[in-house]
């Protein structure tokens, strides 16, 4: 038998006051969560709910040893870069783009709409998960992944090989010796599966939950997240000058920026061009560093600042300035793991997605992809931000061309301590 529409009007009427009861309790209580019924279907049964929430793993953990990080960024800014300065950590559990899930249940169009609606409703989903995520409670991805795990396991979570932690015992059973790494590709096929129960126990296990993002416009999306004080939750902010954004998403996306690549090809502007794909950026980049350097109350010692070209020239000195307003040790692995990886000839960033690189040089080689009008137009349509960030204007094509010319200032984004 179905609802009346007067009975959904009161269940969701019931459902905000809840919440809102929920919010108000959080800090005093231990987070608890269990599925929720249909709403739709009023045949249930009043013990249905009950007994979905005696079926479901739930658990209440202390989290104040933690320090949890998130890395706040945006689509080709260098965070999968940064992401594994936290991945090859022993003692940091790394999950690599869990919004991904989010996006792709309730909005599947999201990249191409602008409605404010979508954003918001993406918004509050997103940091139910993290807050869920933070406290190791995988079960909650359950509620995003399709088709829905069976008995708690998965083939379908999104870059399970991106992270360390889902590709190591006990996670994966398969392997026996817990220095072995896979490589992502790797994962899936030797791992098989995976059992959210052990990801679970492997997060609780460590010491320090890290999470990369590009689904979460502004920092003060997070607010509430960083106010929690159960979660001592820290965000670095990831910010890439935008001509070498809009350069490598013109190269890694080829269909999506094909009027941008029209353009750069032909040297006539598509009258149809989509430059909100470049203005969203400069925009969410604008109000969130805006924030953080406006130093509000509730981000004091939460939140660093990073502009990507700093970390790829001297990619050791700037991890061990994010370790320590982490307050987290940085260990070898790191250390290693920067070494080689940092020093990369032309055939190792091949790969779209890949981490192995020359840093120094890949920062730069925005200047040599895009044409001059493009850099221009940029130029004109996110001055505000790149004056922000110290991003220096090029006047011509030779300067645009010149490396001697330095086109980053020198800055220091002294953490907000």
């Amino acid at each position: 038998m179905q609802c009346s529409w007067k009975a959904v009007l009161l269940l969701a009427l019931a459902s905000i006051a809840i919440q809102y009861t929920a919010i108000r309790t959080f800090t005093a209580k231990s987070f608890h969560s269990c599925p929720i019924p249909n709403p739709v279907n009023c045949s249930q049964d009043a013990d249905a709910a009950d007994r979905l929430c005696d079926e479901s793993p739930t658990f209440s953990y202390n989290l104040s040893r933690k320090t949890h990080v998130l890395i706040l960024a945006t689509t080709r800014s260098g965070s999968s870069f940064v992401g594994q300065l936290f991945n090859q950590h022993f003692d940091v559990f790394y999950l690599f783009e869990p919004l991904y899930h989010v996006q792709y249940t309730l909005i599947p169009k999201l990249t191409q709409s602008k409605s404010t609606t979508d954003r918001r409703v993406m918004l509050g989903a997103s940091r139910d998960l993290l807050r869920s995520l933070y406290d190791c409670d995988l079960y909650f991805l359950e509620n995003y992944i399709k088709p829905q795990p069976v008995n708690h396991t998965t083939d379908r979570l999104f870059r399970r090989g991106a992270s360390k932690a889902l590709c190591s015992p006990p996670v994966c059973e398969t392997l026996g010796g817990v220095d072995l790494h896979l490589e992502e590709g790797d994962c899936v096929k030797k791992c098989g599966t995976l059992n959210l129960t052990l990801a679970t126990e492997s997060c609780r296990e460590h010491g320090h939950v890290a999470i990369k993002t590009v689904r979460v416009p502004e920092v003060s999306d997070l607010r509430a997240l960083v106010e929690d004080p159960r979660l001592n939750l820290k965000v670095i902010q990831l910010v890439r000058d935008p001509r070498g954004i809009l350069a490598s998403r013109s190269e890694t996306f080829r269909d999506t920026y094909r009027l941008w690549r029209i353009w750069d090809g032909t040297g006539r502007k598509p009258y149809n061009l989509d430059v909100t794909q470049l203005t969203t950026v400069c925009e969410d980049f604008w109000n969130s560093v805006s924030t953080g350097l406006n130093r509000p109350p509730w981000l004091k010692g939460k939140y660093m600042l990073v502009r990507y070209e700093d970390l790829a020239r001297n990619p050791m000195k700037k991890t061990e300035e994010i370790y320590d307003f982490l307050g987290i040790p940085m260990d070898s692995n790191v250390e290693r793991w920067i070494q080689n990886n940092t020093r990369g000839d032309r055939s190792s960033s091949k790969h779209k997605y890949g981490t192995v690189r020359n840093s120094a040089a890949t920062a730069e080689k925005w200047r040599f992809r895009l044409s001059y009008d493009i850099v221009a137009f940029t130029q004109h349509a996110c001055q505000q931000v790149l004056a922000q960030l110290g991003y220096k204007t090029a006047g011509s094509e030779e300067e645009l061309k010149n490396l001697s010319i330095s086109l980053v200032e020198e800055r220091d984004f002294l953490p907000f301590s």
